[in-house]
């Protein structure tokens, strides 16, 4: 039985034809080898390079690409800040990917590259706050975000496809052309093309960034915490000095 063509593979020829371009012409122009037959057959995946080069030349839409959006073109001016890769699972259900530390230092320059997504582990919450939307998740290096969130810990974001659909004063993550960020953002006065990102941790001074260096945006819903602190010793003494004024008070009744 032959094997179905998936979406990606169709609508990557038909952008090649609608550019008029050879199987041969577009693979040289995109930079993948020397013919797009296979990906066109489905025999071969679509790679980050690819979808890169269909974006920058051509505005192609990735979310278009893999059917997770209705729209063919983006403007990479308007402040675009969609995911470049949505992740399902067998049963075509978004899936969360984990970020780590480490990954997050190559995840800005990996956004197309489809196989590499793969290297990452996902998972589901079956939970009604997370339907209808694309979320990820990224752990936390540092401690700019202290007190609210601690180094090593994970946030979860939920997708926001445009800059201007931001909300001022929440937090973000925010993934720039070099690095992962976790700030809160604030929409700057009368500068419509840069947003300031500020950290929770008054040890660090906000930075100003441009809004064409944003490639992806993630709005912080919730996160991910492991491990229970012991209780300090204010808040023990507090305990003991509760427990002290109710035997106390115990004990006056008694004497009455």
């Amino acid at each position: 039985m032959q094997k179905s063509v998936p979406i990606e593979a169709k609508r990557f020829k038909k952008v090649r034809e609608e550019q008029n371009h050879t199987q041969h012409s577009f693979a040289d122009l995109l930079g993948i080898g020397t013919t797009t037959a296979d990906i066109e057959r489905g025999k071969t995946k679509i790679s980050g390079k690819a979808v890169m080069e269909l974006l920058y030349q051509f505005n192609i839409n990735p979310l278009w690409l893999f059917g997770k959006s209705f729209n063919q073109y983006i403007n990479l001016n308007s402040g675009d800040s969609s995911p470049k890769v949505i992740t399902v699972d067998k049963q075509e259900q978004d899936t969360i990917l984990l970020v780590n530390q480490k990954a997050a230092a190559g995840y800005p320059h990996n956004l197309q590259d489809v196989e590499w997504y793969d290297t990452l582990p996902a998972f589901n919450i079956p939970l009604p706050q997370y339907r209808n939307a694309t979320y990820r998740g990224f752990q936390v290096e540092g401690d700019s975000m202290l007190p609210n969130i601690r180094p090593k810990e994970w946030v979860l974001g939920k997708a926001v496809p445009s800059i201007s659909e931001a909300s001022n004063s929440r937090i973000y993550i925010v993934v720039l052309r070099d690095s992962v960020l976790v700030k809160k953002l604030q929409k700057v006065a009368n500068t419509p093309n840069k947003v300031r990102l500020v950290s929770l941790n008054a040890e660090y001074l906000p930075i100003e960034v441009a809004i064409k260096d944003i490639q992806e945006l993630w709005q912080v819903n919730s996160k991910l915490t492991f491990g229970v602190d012991e209780p300090s010793e204010t808040i023990l003494f507090k305990q003991l000095q509760q427990s002290m004024e109710e035997l106390k008070g115990q004990l006056d009744t008694l004497n009455k």
